[in-house]
């Protein structure tokens, strides 16, 4: 399928930090709880991921990731999702991060 260039445009991809990483025992398939850090314009948002099998709490914390922002929110189980970081899945099934490879602004967005 083809999109067009303004299709793409209205997906608001944009960088984060995670600033708080729990478990989400509630969840379906094994997943953290996330908060991850927009910046001033868009502050901080929810999220769930399922990235338990190459990442805990403590390796998320601080890194920087690509999350879409503009879906609407999502409950899941009692938690609710207000932005979807985005991963890559390896061929075992397990969730790769899709991060920038060098620092850059909170909230910037994906050029």
């Amino acid at each position: 399928m083809t999109i067009s260039w303004d299709d793409f445009q209205q997906v608001e991809l944009r960088v984060g930090t995670i600033v708080a990483a729990e478990p989400f025992p509630e969840a379906r398939k094994p997943a953290w709880k996330l908060q991850v850090d927009f910046g001033a314009e868009l502050g901080i948002k929810k999220s769930s991921a399922q990235l338990t099998a190459l990442y805990s709490p403590d390796t998320l914390v601080g890194r920087q990731v690509i999350a879409v922002v503009n879906f609407p929110p999502k409950q899941i189980g009692r938690w609710m999702s207000e932005c979807l970081v985005t991963g890559f899945y390896r061929e075992d099934g397990a969730v790769v991060l899709a991060v920038p490879d060098s620092a850059v602004p909170n909230g910037a967005r994906l050029a």
